[in-house]
């Protein structure tokens, strides 16, 4: 059961994802100016026009909140609530014109993934979840598929020039294992592991506004977001992550990723709900 305070967080966060997608739908439609930040990746004005309006919309309606996001930084991240903003997931597409491009909206409580919203105005597709009961696509709920042997998974990868080269073997020993690998879906592989049509998704270098929403969206659909070692997801990560439709899956694939460190516990909300519930 749902409680009143989360339905409305998760009204408001399609409030944001309706005011992305115009912005971003907009701008898809005709070429825009790039920059190149201090890490390598694209920045384009689209990228800190949909934050900036974001925000706007979050410390107006929503004034005790913090807010991290990509382009502008965080405040207020002792708050109960945090909304994480990546107002442009897959700018390097979004500049190609390949359409797994789109904006990711969460909210964190107690600093653990909450709400989530994975949202792709080229396709049409919309993920909403929140972590720990439930998650739907387009307005029709979905779980994620079982799979607990990598020898039959189909894994993603969004890209593996984002891995240190230590972690290639890592990836390396997953690959060796699993089915099939995708790769260059960006956060769109995670929507599809929510929908059961992916298994696992193995990435690095990511940053918390990566992967909050996501993983909000996966638990709610019945699977499991952890960092490599195991532990939990935080508002600091180390960028390395681990999503599977399947919690034997997850457990396999950590003994790959880390071997010898010995399985955690799975990542749940324990933790989170009983402080929810405070």
């Amino acid at each position: 059961m749902i409680d009143t305070f989360t339905l409305e967080q998760v009204r408001f966060a399609q409030r944001l994802a309706d005011e992305s997608r115009r912005l971003l739908g907009a701008a898809a439609a005709g070429p825009t100016s790039v920059d190149v930040k201090n890490d390598n990746t694209f920045v384009t004005e689209v990228d800190r026009a949909i934050e900036a309006r974001l925000r706007e919309l979050i410390e107006r309606s929503r004034p005790g909140h913090g807010v991290m996001g990509e382009e502008y930084g965080s405040h207020g991240l002792d708050a109960d609530v945090v909304w994480i903003l990546d107002p442009v997931d897959g700018t390097a597409p979004f500049v190609a014109g390949i359409p797994v491009f789109g904006t990711l909206i969460a909210a964190s409580r107690f600093g653990k993934p909450w709400i989530g919203i994975l949202d792709f105005p080229a396709t049409g597709d919309r993920w909403v979840g929140v972590h720990g009961h439930f998650a739907e696509r387009n307005g029709v709920a979905v779980r994620t598929r079982r799979c607990p042997d990598l020898r039959a998974a189909l894994a993603t990868c969004s890209n593996p020039d984002f891995f240190q080269p230590a972690e290639y073997a890592a990836l390396a020993r997953i690959r060796q294992q699993v089915r099939y690998t995708l790769y260059g879906a960006s956060s769109y592989a995670y929507g599809a592991l929510a929908s059961g049509r992916t298994d696992l998704a193995v990435d690095s270098g990511l940053k918390t506004y990566d992967v909050f929403a996501p993983a909000a969206v996966i638990s709610g659909a019945g699977g499991v977001v952890s960092q490599w070692s195991g532990a939990e997801l935080g508002l600091e990560t180390d960028g390395r992550i681990v999503a599977a439709g399947d919690p034997e899956l997850h457990r396999a694939a950590l003994e790959l990723l880390s071997p010898g460190m010995g399985l955690r516990r799975e990542p749940e909300l324990a933790g989170h709900e009983a402080g929810a519930r405070r």
